[in-house]
């Protein structure tokens, strides 16, 4: 388990590409959406695929409207209730050692949580049974805790939530990510990363069917091969050889 406050923006994309951030359609949806749940204090899911950008969309967001008040928790496989306290405790900073029973741990988490106004961000959510989704709503169900919570993760979070009605009650945004339309993708590109600014938007749109399929983390991909077979072949832009020699690379992709 990963926790602590947001990451840094040059964390957002996969890759670690010297890239910027583009105001996509999804990614002010998600900064509306973001913003109408820590305004309510509610709970919202940001769900789909991997590889649309649910995590960058999100941390992007809350850098904007709640960078200080954001706390984080990147889950593993399998995490159970005892994990998500220990995690809490770690990102929340708190003292000393963790409690060693589960009332007391509880007891301590919902103080410090009704202490000031946070935004606890669960990612990687589809880890998660419902045992542990079932922990965040006792922790926002106490009357006295002042959170917002959003859940970040793969379809598999939305079907667990979905199929407990107790839990998806609580729920007061929705959000799925799908894939990046074709159009969008050749608009998204040249200001996504300056190697595709003088790239035909035929030869984006034919490397998008091929390849990426609309999905940015394959795109993210796409553009680490592309600078390093430039870098290799000593080449300035990009060609359909070039093009020809990252499929060769991608493998199943």
């Amino acid at each position: 388990m990963d926790y602590g406050r947001l990451p840094a923006e040059d964390e957002d994309h996969f890759h670690r590409l010297d890239a910027r951030l583009v105001a996509t359609d999804t990614l002010m949806t998600t900064l509306d959406d973001v913003q109408a749940t820590i305004d309510d204090k509610g709970m919202m899911v940001a769900y789909g695929a991997a590889g649309y950008g649910k995590t960058m969309s999100v941390n992007s967001a809350l850098r904007k409207i709640a960078p200080d008040i954001t706390y984080r928790l990147e889950l593993r496989s399998g995490p159970t209730p005892r994990d998500i306290r220990h995690g809490l405790f770690n990102a929340l900073g708190l003292p000393g050692e963790p409690p060693t029973r589960p009332i007391e741990f509880d007891t301590l988490l919902k103080e410090t949580l009704s202490q000031t106004f946070r935004v606890l961000v669960c990612d990687e959510a589809q880890w998660m049974g419902r045992s542990s989704f079932e922990y965040w709503r006792h922790l926002w169900d106490d009357r006295k805790t002042d959170i917002a919570v959003i859940f970040a993760g793969g379809d598999n979070c939305y079907k667990v939530l979905k199929r407990e009605p107790m839990l998806a009650s609580r729920i007061f945004i929705w959000r799925k990510f799908t894939r990046m339309p074709e159009a969008e993708v050749v608009g998204t590109l040249p200001a996504f990363h300056s190697l595709w600014g003088g790239v035909d938007p035929q030869m984006i749109r034919n490397i998008d069917r091929a390849a990426a399929h609309g999905n940015f983390r394959n795109w993210t991909t796409i553009t680490k091969h592309m600078l390093n077979g430039m870098k290799k072949k000593g080449l300035t832009e990009v060609s359909q050889d070039l093009v020809n020699w990252v499929y060769s690379k991608l493998g199943g992709m």
